[in-house]
């Protein structure tokens, strides 16, 4: 069987499984992306904090995605939950890293400026300096979830949902003939997914940063 009769055969697996995989990740994605902001916007003005916030957040992207994932499995058991919990751990650093540097690369003499006209620091963080920032922010956003696109597949481990499922059934089953194609339609699978991704968050970046801002 050649594989795209193997994709048109298994076509209902393939959807289903694709939208569990952007499901557990659009939902780690909203709590990485919620906290990595609110940790950045918490440091990037206090350098120790900042400094220790980022290598934290960088050394959770060290740790093996197996190993953390069956770590997870005592505490949390089979499913989502260690997937969406692991996922958010590996998708903080970018988002936190890219929140400190668009805030901390707004132009000084338009926050003093703000300061001049009476805005408080939160109306000047929510009015000036997040909207100035927010094109770099949404970068960090999108690379987040490019990268955990890829290691949900790893979920499978812990009977997490998504592509994964296809690729380690076909690791299992190698030697077999349908094997590759199993851990071909994963790997097509996941790839489909960042395209779509990578479109939404370009859109909403878009739609979302004003005109002045933008590079097209």
């Amino acid at each position: 069987m050649d594989f795209a009769q193997f994709l048109i055969r298994r076509s209902d697996d393939f959807i289903a499984l694709g939208l569990a995989h952007a499901a557990v990740v659009a939902v780690s994605v909203l709590f990485a992306s919620a906290i990595g902001i609110l940790l950045g916007v918490l440091t990037y003005q206090r350098p120790r904090a900042r400094d220790f916030v980022l290598a934290v957040t960088g050394a959770m992207l060290t740790i093996p995605s197996f190993a953390l994932f069956i770590l997870l499995m005592a505490p949390l058991g089979l499913g989502s939950r260690p997937v969406i919990v692991a996922l958010t751990m590996y998708g903080l650093m970018p988002v936190v890293r890219n929140t400190v540097a668009g805030l901390s690369g707004v132009d000084p003499a338009i926050v003093e400026a703000a300061k001049g006209m009476g805005l408080t620091r939160t109306q000047r963080l929510l009015r000036i300096e997040f909207p100035l920032a927010w094109p770099v922010v949404i970068t960090g956003i999108r690379v987040t979830t490019l990268v955990l696109l890829g290691i949900a597949a790893v979920g499978d481990i812990v009977n997490g949902p998504g592509y994964g499922a296809l690729i380690f059934t076909g690791l299992y089953r190698v030697g077999t003939p349908v094997a590759v194609n199993l851990v071909l339609a994963g790997m097509l699978g996941v790839v489909l997914l960042a395209i779509l991704f990578d479109l939404f968050f370009r859109l909403i970046g878009r739609l979302t940063t004003s005109k002045g801002l933008r590079h097209d």
